[in-house]
């Protein structure tokens, strides 16, 4: 973990997309941390933009999408000591509505589109990073999926 006096703020993004094939919410898997293992897009907060401009910057950065922010100035806080190996690291989760072509990028290794049952699916089997899993499980029951 990294010697931090106080916690730091990130962004993560919940992307809602649909294409001709399906619908879904967009993961990624990064190249760096917590390789093979699912995440929602996202990264720290930068110096000079909100947390939604941050989120904003994050999905095109490492999913090619643009997104539009559904519930500015009421992210989803995800604040556990313990969520983020790295250090602590207050997770501000935002849902999105994407539009564009799928292209993954920055340090994302993959970016795919997952229907709701596949997500699902991917439930309690250690295939997410960090808490990843546990906001995925509110979104889907926030979406009465759960």
């Amino acid at each position: 973990t990294m010697n931090q006096p106080y916690p730091l703020p990130a962004t993560d993004v919940i992307i809602e997309y649909k294409n001709c094939v399906k619908e879904g919410i967009v993961l990624i898997t990064r190249k760096y941390n917590s390789k093979g293992k699912i995440a929602l897009p996202g990264g720290h907060a930068e110096l000079g933009l909100t947390l939604e401009d941050n989120a904003v910057k994050e999905a095109k950065e490492e999913t090619g999408l643009d997104v539009i922010i559904q519930n500015p100035n009421r992210p989803w806080v995800y604040s556990d000591g313990n969520r983020d190996p790295r250090g602590h690291y207050i997770s501000n989760t935002y849902i999105a509505t994407g539009t564009g072509t799928i292209q993954a990028g920055d340090d994302a290794a993959t970016a795919t589109l997952y229907s709701l049952d596949e997500v699902v699916n991917l439930l309690d089997k250690n295939k997410f990073a960090f808490d990843h899993e546990d906001i995925v499980k509110d979104y889907l029951r926030h979406r009465r999926v759960l």
